[in-house]
């Protein structure tokens, strides 16, 4: 899909394959890049795939079509996030993207809700 040491080259590709969702922007992380849209993150590419945001509301359309989570291996034990790998008419229609883009992108947007709601909670019980 793309090569580690261009990634000018992919990123202008992803900015079109989601120029029907919006702009996003690529930065660099671990081996890979994290994709963000009104910086918040909402995909990832590591080893050459494209991986999008799940959460508890749309993980279960990655699962239906066998797509694989995101892990990788830290100590010796396998972890898993949050993220599944794109299916691949995401790359091949600004439609099916925008759409997934969108889904994941409100998962992360839940996310983000859900760890300032546990962060407030925390901070209130600590005063």
């Amino acid at each position: 899909m793309h090569s580690q040491s261009a990634p000018d080259e992919f990123a202008q590709h992803l900015n079109d394959v989601f120029r029907l969702f919006g702009p996003i922007s690529l930065h660099r992380m671990f081996s890979g890049y994290g994709i963000y849209h009104d910086g918040i993150m909402f995909g990832l590419i590591s080893q050459d795939t494209l991986y999008l945001k799940a959460d508890a509301e749309n993980s279960a359309a990655f699962r239906d079509q066998g797509l694989s989570q995101f892990e990788y291996v830290r100590q010796g034990k396998i972890i898993g996030l949050s993220y599944y790998q794109a299916p691949e008419i995401v790359l091949e229609d600004a439609n099916e993207a925008a759409l997934w883009a969108r889904r994941s992108f409100e998962a992360a947007l839940r996310a983000n809700a859900s760890k300032a709601k546990s962060a407030r909670s925390q901070h209130r019980h600590e005063t």
